[in-house]
Parts: structure tokens; C-alpha cells; sequence
């Protein structure tokens, strides 16, 4: 049973299932929905492109530096917004914040609720399979070099209570 939580963050290892499963809930909860990848993929490929970096590029160190917490930041100043009048369900990796068992109080500081987490998991092999065949530019890095891109990508779960979703 999903709670009627204003503010629902969907998170877990990139092709897990996020996006898909963040669909349904917003649907279900008719909440609004704050895909980072949709909210920024635009205004991320062409930062990169402008600083003659790979527009594909979301695991290099420059990467991360520049736009993580931009992006981020960006989804949670248009979860303030919607929150004022709807639920939202924001989605995104958050792959860092998994492991701060601090980090739902801080959430709930910003924004006046306590989120509900929702973790979002599948095995690897899966991932592999579901990154190839949505065949995006901007996964063709991570096919690349597979075996050390997954071992840079956070399977554990939270440290601090969370809804699994296991979706393969």
C-alpha cells in the first residue's frame, strides 16, 4: 500500500526500472512527476557539448563536479513548487544520498514532509539487458565498459528506511 505521502523519491542503479515504476506511482497518485533525466537532459548535453565534452558523458569525474548536484538541485526546487498544490514523485538515482542516514531528515527539513523512499532494484545482468535495448547515446559509455561502470553504481540498499522495489 502506498502512503499518502506529498513527496515520494524514486531511486536505485541506473536502468533498474525507476522511470518506469515513478510513471505508475505519479499515475496512481496523480502526483507530479520529476524525472532528472527528462527535467535536464537537455540543458545537461548541451553544457557538455559547449565545454567540448561528450554530450553523452553522466559518469565522468567532470561530470559529476559540474552537473550532479545542479541537477539534483534543480528537481528540488520544482518539487517546492508542485508540492505547494500536488504530490510529487521525483526520480532519479541519488545514488550518494542512499548511504546518508541522515539525509531523509535534511528532506524533510527543506521541504516540511518526510519523504517516502522508494528503492528500485534489479540485478546487473538485467540492467545490461535494459540499457541495450532502450538504446540511448548516453549509454553507450557505460556499455563500453560495463564490468567497471557496475562497479561504480550503488547496489546496496538505503541506510535508512525505504520501500524495495524489485523489478527483475
Amino acid at each position: 500500500m502506498i502512503s499518502d505521502h506529498a513527496l515520494h523519491l524514486v531511486f536505485g542503479p541506473p536502468a533498474s526500472g525507476k522511470t518506469t515504476y515513478a510513471r505508475e506511482l505519479a499515475r496512481q497518485l496523480g502526483a507530479c512527476l520529476l524525472d532528472s533525466d527528462e527535467v535536464t537532459e537537455r540543458l545537461v548535453r548541451a553544457g557538455l557539448k559547449m565545454a567540448g565534452r561528450n554530450p553523452d558523458d553522466r559518469d565522468s569525474d567532470a561530470y559529476k563536479r559540474v552537473y550532479r548536484d545542479v541537477v539534483y538541485e534543480t528537481l528540488f526546487d520544482l518539487a517546492s513548487s508542485n508540492l505547494k498544490s500536488v504530490p510529487v514523485v521525483m526520480a532519479g538515482p541519488f545514488t550518494r544520498e542512499g548511504g546518508d542516514k541522515d539525509w531523509p531528515q535534511r528532506l524533510e527539513e527543506r521541504f516540511g514532509v518526510l519523504p517516502e523512499f522508494h528503492f528500485v532494484w534489479c540485478p546487473a545482468d538485467v540492467r545490461k539487458e535494459r540499457v541495450v535495448k532502450r538504446g540511448e547515446d548516453r549509454d553507450l559509455p557505460k556499455l563500453a565498459d560495463w564490468e567497471n561502470y557496475v562497479k561504480t553504481c550503488r547496489d546496496e540498499p538505503p541506510v535508512f528506511p525505504h520501500r524495495w522495489v524489485a523489478t527483475g
